[in-house]
């Protein structure tokens, strides 16, 4: 019974794996790893412990392990032009916490978006920033723009005067005010933080914001979304701020650091260097396409005065076609992999059921897909929202789709298969 368990495990594995590639992902928060990636991660480091910085560990068998992690220090702060890196966070909010506890102490004040307005929960007090004890207020929203609303913002900044003035969201369309706000963050006193999780791919291809040519001090992030790597977490910073943040990690918030995921996390880097403008482009004219065809197609998608998005994200009002939940869960039967979402208007209160989805490009151009293939998600997306026709049938033709893009691109592995499952025996 106890051996049938255990491979009853790598059949449900496979089985995921076969889902995957018969489906469109289009989850914002994911991406796909090479598969140069997924042999790092499963090496011995992954059984491996190693406390403390590198080159000062707090045990023994570590020399090549240190030799890693600074390789994967200096690729990060190459990538992002940053100052001072840290590659030990295990998530995105482990992160997050450890920069809020290096540059506040509890009871100071944070302003950040609300998560209707598409803030992270660990933005908010009942997270990571209520765990440091901060007291947290929310940036005037403008849902038109769906951004911050500058002129109103900067008088709030002056006038509470913030600890941490934190940029970056989960639903991120465009840039954040950061040089408009900067002055009013200065004069304040403010600790200028940007999480960087959604974005960090587009932010490496040098083709979104560059948050520290743009006066942030720390910037924080998770490196499994548009950054296309193993989940854990960095923080990158400037210099003046690293002993406090090296100091919050460890000892304060980790002990081993998830070693394999970060020689998985090198590679990225490495990959990054050399494919992520290339990437990010292709993200980004991926992102306007699909907007555009759903639009055209009768949908509200957010923001067509403005273009739409300038990210990999695009947002949709589906309340008049049944609702986030209803949506996503049809979607979800015909293969098409995406999310129910909270709009700046929904109440926070009713996150069951919301009235957006919202679809995420980074995947799919990872495996290869272009503009024109945009316009045919868009179409088997309208089948069953709008059309209804039925999830099953659709899915068939999902499944036609995918098998033209099986196949991590912008890599060092282009023949890999993309949901190919390591077998070990």
């Amino acid at each position: 019974m106890n051996r049938d368990s255990a491979f009853r495990v790598r059949e449900i594995l496979e089985e995921h794996h076969r889902w995957f590639s018969e489906s469109l992902p289009m989850i914002a928060s994911e991406n796909i790893t090479s598969l140069l990636v997924r042999e790092v991660c499963a090496s011995d480091f992954s059984h491996r412990y190693a406390e403390g910085p590198p080159g000062r560990r707090f045990y023994q068998g570590c020399k090549y392990i240190d030799e890693i992690e600074f390789l994967t220090i200096d690729l990060a702060k190459k990538l992002f032009d940053a100052e001072y890196a840290n590659v030990q966070p295990i998530s995105g909010t482990i992160a997050n916490l450890a920069c809020f506890d290096s540059i506040a102490k509890p009871g100071d004040t944070m302003i950040s978006l609300n998560v209707p307005h598409g803030g992270h929960i660990s933005h908010s007090e009942i997270s990571a920033a209520g765990v440091r004890g901060l007291k947290v207020k929310t940036f005037p929203f403008d849902v038109d723009e769906m951004n911050i609303d500058i002129d109103r913002a900067e008088k709030k900044i002056r006038e509470i005067k913030p600890k941490i003035v934190l940029f970056g969201a989960s639903i991120f369309l465009f840039p954040h005010p950061i040089k408009e706000l900067y002055d009013a963050c200065r004069e304040s006193g403010a600790t200028i933080m940007y999480d960087a999780a959604h974005v960090l791919g587009l932010i490496a291809g040098k083709k979104f914001q560059q948050p520290f040519k743009e006066g942030v001090d720390v910037m924080p992030a998770s490196r499994h979304k548009t950054f296309p790597g193993p989940q854990g977490g960095v923080i990158l910073a400037k210099e003046k701020f690293g002993k406090r943040i090296s100091k919050a990690v460890f000892p304060g918030l980790v002990s081993n650091h998830h070693l394999h995921h970060m020689a998985g996390f090198a590679v990225t880097l490495s990959e990054m260097l050399e494919y992520g403008e290339a990437y990010a482009s292709q993200i980004i004219r991926n992102s306007k396409a699909l907007a555009q065809a759903l639009y055209d197609s009768g949908f509200k998608v957010l923001c067509e005065h403005k273009g739409f998005t300038e990210s990999h994200q695009v947002v949709v009002d589906i309340s008049d076609n049944g609702g986030g939940t209803w949506v996503a869960e049809n979607l979800e039967k015909a293969n098409i992999i995406l999310n129910k979402n909270l709009l700046p208007w929904d109440d926070i209160n009713n996150s069951a059921n919301p009235s957006g989805i919202r679809l995420g490009t980074q995947e799919l151009t990872r495996l290869g897909m272009k503009e024109d293939d945009m316009q045919d998600i868009a179409k088997l997306i309208k089948k069953v929202v709008i059309d209804k026709q039925t999830p099953e049938k659709v899915k068939k033709e999902v499944r036609e789709l995918r098998k033209e893009f099986n196949k991590v691109h912008y890599s060092f592995d282009k023949k890999a298969d993309a949901y190919s499952y390591i077998r070990f025996f």
